[in-house]
């Protein structure tokens, strides 16, 4: 390795503790808190001159940079949203730096929003959209520079006019469409001069808006005296007679759901529906849809952690009237379904048997099976082009004999499948636009490791070389995780794993406690006071990692973000000698205050609150930056934030950053990337590579690949 020795800025430590329900509490950097402090900027100009310095002298970032570029150029491209004949879908051709929204109709294809025609620097992202139910009207939503602020507008579809908008403070809200377009049902939060400081994140409620009148005349529909970090959802039956509505605290895995009648409604006040409770109160994730049959259909994990779909009475739709249609699957998780029939409307097509076609992962894996809709019993099994993940399965709201879903794999780039339930046929609707010179050779495995506990937990390897190929010796070796809030990591295409395996490194993700890889109760294990079993897997997945010959400790770096980021700050804390290198992205890391900033009081129920004397001390049992100790001989460690991140204060990174810097005895690096101008979620190709290139560069060479 080159000789790049660190000299650290100087950053005063504040003699301060506090005591906590008895506990005593250091935070000797509570001063980086404050961003905007002549204090902090200094300290961050000098960490962006370490960093510009070690940087320079990385021998394999361009390379990485341009590989993984190169990679994203096959572009890519979502299942799509039925309208009558019109279809909507997103798809990102080689060179473009985001998606870009179309309409195809009888009239041929036509793009409705490009990010980079509206901002020419690639600092637009679009967050969401929906078409109306006749599909001549498209709500929208954007946000500049990552603030994820989602401003909505509504645009005429066959004009590309602008007739609504922008509606401010509808961050995470989705539109629930009225028949006709003159309405829809969205979410959005109170001002800031209504709320108490701090607080300008939630106290979110639902209204009615009538498109093209002032939002601020707009019918507030549910949400008063509720709990301020309450999200809320709303959907709106096709035929415009069921209003469904779902509320959740936070990020809890848990939501209450009501139903409304509106035709039971005064038609001239949607806005003040007879809600009836379906599932209030009760410990379980649920969703309804209405069927074109008059059927409620109910996906929950009600009494079944893995998921199952039950069929109800809208007239009755609570638990005690439901009646199991597909079952819970004791090895397999619940993901989606969608319902292929006929109503007779705005179709020819003839099928022989109404079907219901549903996705589930066994393992993170998916599958798809085809069931008898009257039964629930299985007809048939789908096959996919590989071991992969299938996502967003569509159908035609009028009904029809087809459903169009999303794959991918680790080696496969997006494409769009088509099942016809009259054949029995998948093929392959339609793929991602671009196509990659010669692709790198990669093996891929599945293996179990025990944890701590003696909990089985299973980890996906890929290496150099084709099937086939035999492992020979230790490699550089990349450990991936995230576990937490019921995410899944499966499997999907990744320029930045595909471009560290062709240069000769291992990629391992680990399908850790906490996620929901095997259902409802493998999250609720990794949560709450249940938090340490996370990391435990962490540290039961790199031990597999040495004690098989894959790598070593010398060769093995952690990777993960956000949520990820916790999981490798604690890994790194608690076991600092089991790795070389950690790339700690948007962390969580100071468990103390966490909810002070950002959205962090959302997440109390995933992590629990230092506000509550029996949670406390779960919190300070992994917390990261409190774990810090003087004289440790810690890895190298790139910290990555990004300034305008709504979601994880970039904070998190300063503090522990200055705090590893103060203690470790080891000549490996602490470094913080910062980068201006993006947030949390969604980029740029170009500012996605460049991330990239220097994480990857920074691993490699903190491992010694290709040594």
């Amino acid at each position: 390795m080159a000789s790049f020795t660190p000299q650290y800025p100087p950053a005063p430590r504040l003699d301060l503790t506090e005591d906590l329900f008895g506990h005593r509490v250091a935070d000797p950097y509570r001063w980086l808190e404050d961003a905007g402090s002549a204090q902090t900027s200094q300290w961050l100009a000098a960490e962006e001159e370490l960093w510009a310095a070690y940087r320079a002298e990385l021998p394999d970032r361009d390379r990485f940079a341009g590989r993984v570029r190169e990679l994203m150029q096959v572009g890519a491209v979502g299942v799509p949203a039925w309208r009558g004949t019109a279809r909507f879908y997103s798809r990102r051709d080689p060179g473009q730096e985001h998606g870009v929204l179309y309409v195809a109709d009888d009239t041929g294809e036509r793009a409705l929003i490009d990010p980079v025609a509206i901002d020419p620097s690639g600092r637009t992202t679009l967050d969401g959209w929906q078409p109306d139910k006749e599909g001549r009207l498209l709500a929208y939503q954007l946000s500049s520079g990552g603030d994820e602020e989602s401003l909505l507008r509504v645009m005429d579809v066959a004009s590309g006019e602008l007739v609504d908008g922008p509606i401010d403070r509808c961050r995470y809200s989705g539109v629930a469409w009225l028949p006709g377009g003159k309405a829809f049902y969205y979410v959005r939060r109170l001002p800031p001069e209504a709320v108490p400081d701090g607080e300008s994140q939630y106290h979110r409620r639902l209204y009615l808006h009538v498109v093209g009148t002032a939002p601020e005349t707009d019918a507030l529909v549910f949400g008063e005296g509720r709990d301020k970090t309450t999200y809320y959802g709303a959907s709106v039956s096709r035929d415009g007679r069921w209003l469904m509505l779902w509320a959740s605290i936070g990020t809890a895995p848990r939501e209450d759901v009501w139903l409304a009648d509106l035709s039971a409604s005064d038609p001239d006040a949607p806005a003040a529906p007879a809600f009836t409770p379906v599932t209030v109160g009760l410990d379980a994730q649920t969703s309804l849809r209405a069927g074109r049959d008059g059927r409620l259909y109910v996906f929950t994990d009600l009494d079944a952690p893995r998921g199952r779909i039950c069929v109800a009475d809208p007239a009755a739709p609570g638990p005690e009237g439901w009646r199991d249609l597909i079952p819970e699957d004791p090895s397999a998780v619940l993901r989606g379904f969608a319902i292929l029939d006929n109503d007779g409307e705005d179709s020819d097509d003839e099928l022989t048997r109404p079907v219901l076609v549903v996705s589930r992962t066994r393992h993170a894996v998916s599958e798809v099976t085809v069931h008898d809709l009257a039964t629930g019993s299985r007809l048939a099994t789908l096959g996919l082009p590989g071991i992969g993940s299938v996502g967003g399965i569509a159908e035609r709201p009028e009904g029809g004999h087809e459903a169009w879903f999303g794959y991918t794999d680790y080696t496969t780039p997006p494409v769009v499948l088509r099942y016809d339930a009259t054949t029995g046929a998948v093929d392959t609707w339609a793929t991602s636009p671009g196509s990659v010179s010669d692709p790198p050779a990669v093996r891929a495995s599945q293996v179990t490791f025990q944890s701590a506990d003696g909990t089985d937990v299973r980890m996906v390897l890929l290496e150099p070389g084709g099937e086939g190929t035999v492992r020979s010796g230790e490699k550089s070796t990349v450990l991936y995780g995230y576990g937490g809030f019921d995410i899944s990591m499966t499997p999907g295409y990744s320029p930045s794993i595909l471009a560290w395996v062709e240069a000769g490194g291992a990629y391992a993700i680990a399908a850790l406690r906490g996620g929901s890889e095997e259902g409802e109760e493998w999250h609720r294990a990794g949560m709450l006071d249940r938090k340490q079993n996370v990391f435990d897997d962490f540290h039961a997945a790199a031990s597999w990692l040495i004690a098989s010959g894959v790598t070593s400790a010398e060769r093995l770096a952690a990777w993960g973000g956000s949520n990820g980021g916790l999981l490798v700050g604690a890994a790194l804390t608690q076991w600092p000698s089991l790795f070389s290198a950690v790339v700690c992205s948007a962390p969580l890391l100071d468990m103390v205050r966490y909810e002070r900033f950002g959205l962090g009081e959302t997440w109390n129920t995933e992590y629990g609150s230092a506000s509550s004397a029996t949670e406390l001390p779960w919190l300070l049992g992994y917390s990261p930056y409190h774990r810090v100790a003087d004289r440790v001989a810690y890895p190298a460690v790139l910290f990555t934030v990004f300034t305008n991140d709504t979601r994880v204060h970039p904070l998190h990174a300063y503090k522990m950053c200055a705090a590893l810097q103060h203690a470790t005895s080891s000549s490996r690096p602490v470094l913080l990337r910062a980068e201006g101008q993006v947030g949390h979620g969604q980029r740029a190709v170009s500012l996605a590579a460049a991330l990239a290139g220097d994480c990857l560069a920074f691993a490699a060479k903190e491992t010694g690949l290709g040594n």
